[in-house]
Parts: structure tokens; sequence; C-alpha cells
């Protein structure tokens, strides 16, 4: 299965002993979360053996995750294990049609730094590359974090990426940055290892690990912008799929008669509800342009005009929701995107439509809730993928 991956780091096979390792030092970090623990301890949390967490923890010391101390447990000696708060930091990058967040994390999950600038409507990848690198150069200077601390950086693009070539797929919203080998691109700007994914799987990541669904084991997160994509977490992991495009509920066929979408089919629901299909809906006759905030605003105050707008996508969104929620079974289903702050004016249609159109026990067994991430998700979900997929050194 296709998962993100750096140029700069050894490719690591499924099933062999640098993606086992990872993944066992993955599970140790998890267990360090909630604080120090002796080895014994996190060998009892993580069902490893202690020889393999003495090993992994060594590697961790070794690469400056990590630090020990000696301590009486049980009236024996021990070892105790803490995680280097500012000894290992991932950056988060989430690219968007028309804006660009950086966040500097620590291994602890605690946030050192975060900005985000506005990007212009059509911008190119090397416009975007740019104003990352340079927001990153700040970032660590206001923050006094050295980059030899960075493990690396996880970088969200709204689009299908194809794992393949590390490019982005058309179908993009962001048809500039279409054929561009983005990872390499990257890489080279930043001069750290780079994991590439798309930003919706980035905001289920962030759901998992940052969110209040840190023990759910299959989650959708769906999040409703100018496109709209999802992300899944299937039995504990990021789902990818044979070459890595998944996830793009907005080219599910709503209305066969409808609209052409930039894909090229008819009636997708992008088109029906997407925020620029809204704004265009509720643009009409009016000087100016709405944004997503208006958008917010004049539902909040109760815009018959808007709230008509909301409800249609809700339900629309709902019923795409009902189909894949017969075919995957999701404990929860998260809405993220600019339009989180509608909270029940847009979960409630979106509920009915999912109750309508999924067979009844999954509708009545599925959680519907909003991101309380917001516009922080994509990145925030970067940031935990390099905690994810960094390769352990000197492995």
């Amino acid at each position: 299965m296709p998962t993100p991956r750096s140029t700069r780091s050894k490719l690591r096979k499924p099933g062999s002993q640098s993606a086992l390792r990872q993944l066992n030092q993955q599970r140790i970090i998890e267990a360090l979360r909630g604080g120090p623990a002796t080895q014994a301890e996190l060998a009892r949390q993580t069902g490893l053996s202690t020889a393999t967490v003495s090993n992994i923890v060594k590697i961790m010391q070794a690469s400056g995750l990590a630090s020990t101390e000696p301590v009486t447990s049980s009236g024996r000696r021990a070892l105790n294990v803490r995680l280097n708060d500012n000894g290992a930091v991932a950056v988060g990058i989430d690219f968007g049609r028309r804006h660009l967040r950086v966040v500097l994390a620590s291994l602890s999950y605690r946030v050192i730094a975060e900005e985000s600038v506005h990007l212009p409507l059509g911008h190119h990848a090397s416009e975007g590359i740019r104003a990352a690198t340079e927001l990153l150069t700040r970032l660590l200077a206001e923050s006094g974090v050295e980059r030899s601390a960075l493990l690396g950086a996880g970088v969200g693009i709204p689009g299908p990426i194809d794992r393949r070539s590390s490019t982005v797929a058309p179908g993009a919203i962001l048809p500039e940055w279409v054929g561009i080998d983005i990872l390499s691109e990257m890489e080279d700007a930043l001069e750290i290892p780079v994991y590439l994914d798309n930003d919706a799987n980035l905001g289920a990541l962030s759901e998992v690990t940052w969110g209040h669904h840190r023990h759910v084991s299959n989650l959708l997160f769906i999040k409703i912008g100018s496109g709209i994509g999802s992300g899944l977490i299937l039995n504990g992991g990021t789902y990818y799929g044979n070459v890595g495009i998944t996830g793009e509920i907005g080219h599910a066929t709503i209305h066969e008669q409808g609209l052409i979408c930039r894909c090229g089919n008819r009636g997708c629901l992008e088109t029906i509800a997407s925020t620029t299909t809204m704004i265009e809906l509720l643009s009409r006759g009016k000087p100016g342009k709405l944004t997503p905030v208006d958008l917010v605003r004049s539902a909040l105050e109760g815009d018959p005009a808007t709230l008509r707008v909301i409800d249609d996508a809700g339900l629309a969104v709902g019923r795409a929701l009902g189909n894949v929620a017969n075919l995957i079974n999701p404990e929860v289903i998260v809405v993220g995107g600019p339009l989180a702050g509608l909270n029940g004016l847009l979960l409630d249609p979106i509920r009915r439509g999912l109750i309508r159109h999924a067979v009844p026990v999954v509708g009545e067994t599925t959680s519907l809730a909003i991101s309380s991430l917001g516009d922080r998700a994509e990145a925030l979900g970067g940031a935990a993928l390099v905690f994810a997929q960094s390769v352990i050194r000197k492995t």
C-alpha cells in the first residue's frame, strides 16, 4: 500500500525490519505522550518485549527524541524514559487555494509556533513553495528552534496525489500544481525530509492525534471548501488505496443532469455543496463577492437565502456520506473546512441526508461531529504525519 514518503529517506518496504521498528517507535511515542514511564511500564502498555523497548529507546535517545534517567521502581533499579519536548520538531504545512499555514510542533504534540498567510488565487507551485520556505524560516527565527531539530515537514495539498510519481493528479483545485513533483521541489527548497499527502487525509490524521477522537479506529473526515474531499482512517491507519487517490467524495454524482464539474462529469457533489457554489448562488445581483466568512456570518444572523443554500448543500453532502457509510461503516464522521463555525446549521441537514440514504443501523450508529481543530486541522495533521512516517535515524 503506498504511503507518504520522503526522497531524502530510505524507502521502507511494508513488513521490513525498518518499517516494523518505525511502527514500534510510534507505539512507544504514543505511550509517552501521557508522561514519562519506565521501560518495563512501556513494555506493558505497548505489548512489546522489554528487549524491543530497550533497543528502540536507545535509538530514540541517540536521535534526540527521548532522554532517560535511572530511577527506583518497586525496589528495583529502572530506567525512566521521557520525550524531549524541544529535541525533535515537526513542520506541518497546509496549502490552500488562497492560503498557506505553517506550524511547528514538538514531539509531545505542543504547538511551538504557527502562522497563516494569504496566497493569490491561481498561484503557481513555485510561488507557494517560496512562501512556505520564507514563512518557515521566519517561524524558526522567532521561536528559537534550530533547523537541526527538524525531523521533516508534512505537506497537505488540496487535490489527489499520485503516489507513484509524487505529483498532483488532474482534478485538483490548484490546477497550476498538476504534474509537478511537489515532493522533490519541497525537499530542495526546505532541505529537510518532506512527506506529501492530500489535505483531507491530514485532516483525518489530525482528528485521531490532536483532536477528540484519539481512540477511534474507523473515522471519515470530510472537508467542505472550494473543493470537497475526504480522508479515511480505517482499522487505525490512513487508507490510501491502490495509487493513493482515495476519498474523492466531491466527485460523487448527485444529479446526473446537473452542472458540468471541473472533473468532466455532471452533477458532482462539488457543483452543489462547495463553498464556491454557495457563494456564486448568494452573490447573484449583489455588489462584490462574498467569502466563506461572510457566508457563515449571514447564516448565523438568520438570513433566509443563506440558510436555504446551506440546507440544500448539507442534504447533498449527507446523501454522499450515506453511500460511503454503507460501504465502510465508520464510527465517526467529522466535518471540517471553513464552514465549521456553522455547527448545527450545517450538521443538521447533513445528518438528515445521512439518515435518509444510509442503511438504518449504519445511520443510527454513525456519530457526526464538527472538527474541533478548525482551520488548523490540516497543518496539525502534517506535523503528525512527520512523527508517524519519519525514518528512525541510524536504522
